[in-house]
């Protein structure tokens, strides 16, 4: 059975798969997508796009935190809503998913990445912006990583792949393990 996991944009997709790789997953074998829709109000839409609900997909879904609601209306308005709830499949990232990798590595170890990257001078002159003085370093490194289009993919996977093999994600863990029983739970069933 076919698992689609629904994620708001390229960067939560590119965290998922370079996760995935770091916990020696396989998620193409084990007949998982990773579908970006564009943003969380896009919900709706992309659930009138999917087959029936009892077409032998599986479904998950990462959201980050201020737009849980959106996508637990397009669920519900879908008809698949009562489902996640029951299963646990929402995982949700506590601000965003650039919150929740700043957390895993650290600033410290976020501000390397971006020196390895070659970003290192973009990152202090952002710092110097009058707007950012005196914020805090975790603040202004989530909104740096969205000040140019497609660095927020691009940092997801860095960042993913900058963390040590135990140090976990623990919205994307969730998903990731959660997936990883349901499949092993059907195995199960069906030998």
């Amino acid at each position: 059975m076919r698992t689609i996991v629904i994620v708001e944009g390229d960067s939560d997709k590119e965290a998922l798969e370079a996760l995935a790789r770091l916990r020696g997953r396989d998620l193409e074998a084990e007949e998982v997508s990773i579908v970006p829709i564009g943003g969380a109000h896009a919900i709706s839409r992309f659930m009138r796009s999917l087959e029936p609900p009892d077409a032998g997909v599986r479904l998950a879904v990462l959201v980050d935190a201020g737009e849980e609601r959106a996508y637990r209306l397009g669920l519900e308005r879908s008809g698949r809503g009562s489902a996640f709830d029951r299963v646990g499949m929402v995982s949700v990232c506590s601000a965003d998913l650039e919150d929740e990798l700043i957390r895993a590595l650290g600033a410290e170890r976020v501000q390397m990445v971006i020196q390895t990257m070659g970003d290192l001078q973009s990152w202090q002159t952002f710092q110097k912006q009058p707007f950012q003085r005196g914020r805090p370093i975790e603040a202004q490194l989530r909104r740096f990583m969205g000040t140019i289009s497609g660095r927020k993919a691009r940092y997801a996977r860095a960042l993913v792949e900058a963390l040590a093999h135990a140090e976990a994600v623990p919205p994307l863990d969730r998903l990731l393990a959660h997936i990883q029983e349901r499949r092993r739970r059907i195995g199960d069933f069906q030998a």
